[in-house]
């Protein structure tokens, strides 16, 4: 009976523990200490967390499935490296899907959603003028994040959980191609679609969410930039 009730907490704090290294992990891609082509090999992985390959295969696993992680047979994983082209497919996929998210913000959009909204924005706008690598990596997230709030303000999970993979998509396109060396989804822009979805202009929004994304493809070139290594990236 001992044995039956112990078995699944002890996978469950297998789990857990997979889930937040993934957390880690991903939050290092996504904010671009962790830059395309990163190999993240399953020994250091698992010293750095003190965890078995068991465990680091499964965030591995998670992170493929996501799209942020590839592997490679007989090289290992590496943080997935997107050509020019799967970069066009990802903004393409924003400019089909961030329209209707507006359309369906619209319909919830409230004082206390608002003042939400408001609030990140000045998040963002603090995190643009404070220097340091440390500020930089926080207000590239912040930026993303404005994306993924209008997402959880649309009233449907599925898509949420869509956005939060283009997004985590995008800044892997932004890490490899991005020209600026700052966030280049611009908080005017932002401030700009807020203003239209309070005074509840869908297609002004639309218009003006079509134009900011076309902002951000456009700051991209072919040039690869330096990352961390490992180690450094996760700050352990």
């Amino acid at each position: 009976m001992n044995i039956a009730h112990v078995t699944p907490v002890s996978g469950n704090i297998h789990e857990d523990r997979a889930q937040a290294i993934r957390d880690t992990l991903r939050d290092a891609i996504v904010d671009r200490r962790l830059t395309p082509g990163t190999k993240l090999s399953e020994i250091e992985v698992g010293t750095l967390f003190n965890v078995s390959r068991t465990v680091v295969r499964a965030v591995l696993q998670m992170l493929a499935f996501e799209g942020l992680v590839c592997t490679e047979r007989n090289r290992g994983a590496f943080v997935s490296n997107p050509t020019p082209e799967e970069a066009r497919q990802v903004f393409a996929s924003r400019r089909l899907i961030e329209p209707g998210i507006i359309n369906a913000v619209i319909e919830f959009m409230t004082p206390d959603a608002a003042r939400k909204l408001r609030a990140h924005l000045s998040e963002e706008i603090r995190y643009q003028h404070e220097r340091g690598a440390r500020a930089r990596r926080a207000e590239i997230k912040s930026s993303g994040d404005f994306h993924l709030i209008l997402a959880s303000l649309a009233g449907n999970a599925i898509i949420e959980k869509f956005m939060d993979e283009l997004v985590a998509r995008s800044s892997l396109v932004i890490a490899l191609y991005g020209r600026s060396g700052i966030s280049s989804c611009g908080h005017s822009d932002h401030a700009a679609i807020l203003d239209a979805l309070e005074t509840g202009n869908a297609e002004k929004a639309r218009e003006l969410m079509l134009h900011h994304i076309d902002h951000i493809e456009a700051d991209l070139d072919l040039r690869v930039k330096e990352g961390f290594a490992l180690k450094d990236a996760l700050a352990l």
